[in-house]
């Protein structure tokens, strides 16, 4: 089955939960597609940043892997997700990730309507292959909590601790440690 185009989604969310604030006089403040294919492991993304040419660089991207096979109720619900990310970055102009803003917003839109929930995170089947070996085991130093990598990433925190400590915003305190895994 053909995968359904993402614009005519975002437009009809846009006016139904964001009073088309993302899309001023019709044109979109984020493009939006469908992964190539690699994005296996999460759901979609909310990006903004510069490109390798130093253009500007504002998207969502949804994973085809991991939507395809789902119901499209899981499709609203993530792009709508993402949706958030980019109303509270572009509109409100906020830097947060799933903080008092963020969760405002997905509460009204749960309340406004009932075809599909918009959660903080999803816990979608990966298809088959999409867990390679661990090779390094990131730690939390103010939960404790641990997380298999394949890769180190620089500047990784702790979400929840983010989230319960410091509003959603991204603290060096919640910074996880990277261990070799055995």
């Amino acid at each position: 089955m053909p995968l359904e185009p993402l614009l005519p989604l975002f437009h009809r969310l846009n006016r139904e939960h964001f009073d088309a604030s993302l899309a001023p006089h019709g044109t979109p403040l984020v493009d939006l597609r469908w992964s190539d294919g690699r994005m296996r492991r999460t759901a979609g993304l909310y990006r903004r940043g510069r490109r390798a040419d130093g253009s500007a660089l504002c998207e969502i991207v949804l994973s085809r892997p991991l939507l395809d096979p789902l119901p499209r109720e899981a499709l609203l619900s993530t792009l709508c997700h993402e949706m958030i990310h980019a109303w509270v970055d572009r509109v409100l102009q906020v830097p947060e990730v799933h903080g008092p803003h963020f969760r405002a917003r997905m509460a009204a839109i749960n309340a406004a309507q009932d075809g599909f929930a918009v959660s903080l995170r999803h816990r979608y089947p990966l298809p088959g292959g999409a867990t390679p070996a661990s090779r390094w085991i990131a730690r939390c130093p103010l939960c404790g909590i641990t997380a298999p990598y394949r890769r180190r990433v620089r500047g990784l925190a702790c979400r929840a601790c983010c989230e319960r400590h410091h509003g959603g915003r991204w603290d060096a305190s919640c910074q996880l440690h990277f261990h070799r895994a055995a």
